[in-house]
């Protein structure tokens, strides 16, 4: 098996200062009104660089808020043994308490129901980690499950951040853990 290249530390490092411009950017206007030339002036590299490494701003939204995903994910997972059928396991409550700053922009990147760009991100990670918890149990529904887990989470995710749901961090947080679990008992 062949490893992938290393990444190029230059590359990382533009990526990581056209994420950080964008966050910044998006704490001032929504996505919408974000420029192009703000973002790269904010970030001190030119245009060209930008597209470089991005098709565009939705492109580079997502990629900036990847770690929302893999904090859900992790979340998500964050207990061992037999899982409180009641209450979340801490990392959730506080995962869903550290969206606040940059709520707006996962708003506009993850449409209710769990669509949008990032909504598909969320759910095609969310599905891979469930799907391989529930084959290392040795479950015959592990894709069944898992594309439910998935879907549950990244819907209820949306509607709380749209306000469909009114609910505090910790009370979103308990709620769709039971649907969880009680989707993982389903079968």
């Amino acid at each position: 098996m062949t490893r992938p290249a290393p990444e190029d530390p230059r590359a990382a490092r533009t990526r990581a200062r056209l994420r950080a411009a964008l966050l910044q950017e998006c704490t001032q206007r929504p996505l919408a009104e974000v420029g192009v030339a703000a973002l790269v002036r904010r970030a001190g590299v030119g245009r060209a660089t930008f597209y470089v490494h991005y098709d565009g701003l939705e492109a580079l939204a997502v990629d900036a808020c990847a770690d929302l995903v893999r904090e859900a994910v992790e979340a998500l997972h964050a207990w061992r043994g037999r899982p409180d059928p009641v209450h979340a396991p801490p990392a959730l409550p506080a995962f869903f308490a550290g969206l606040a700053p940059h709520a707006a922009l996962y708003r506009a990147l993850l449409a209710p129901g769990g669509g949008g760009p990032l909504g598909h991100v969320l759910h095609r990670d969310l599905r891979a980690r469930s799907l391989t918890e529930r084959a290392r149990a040795g479950a015959a529904d592990a894709p069944l499950v898992a594309s439910a887990v998935a879907a549950t989470f990244a819907g209820v995710l949306a509607d709380w951040l749209h306000g469909l749901l009114d609910a505090s961090p910790e009370e979103v947080a308990d709620q769709v853990w039971q649907l969880l679990v009680a989707l993982h008992r389903s079968r």
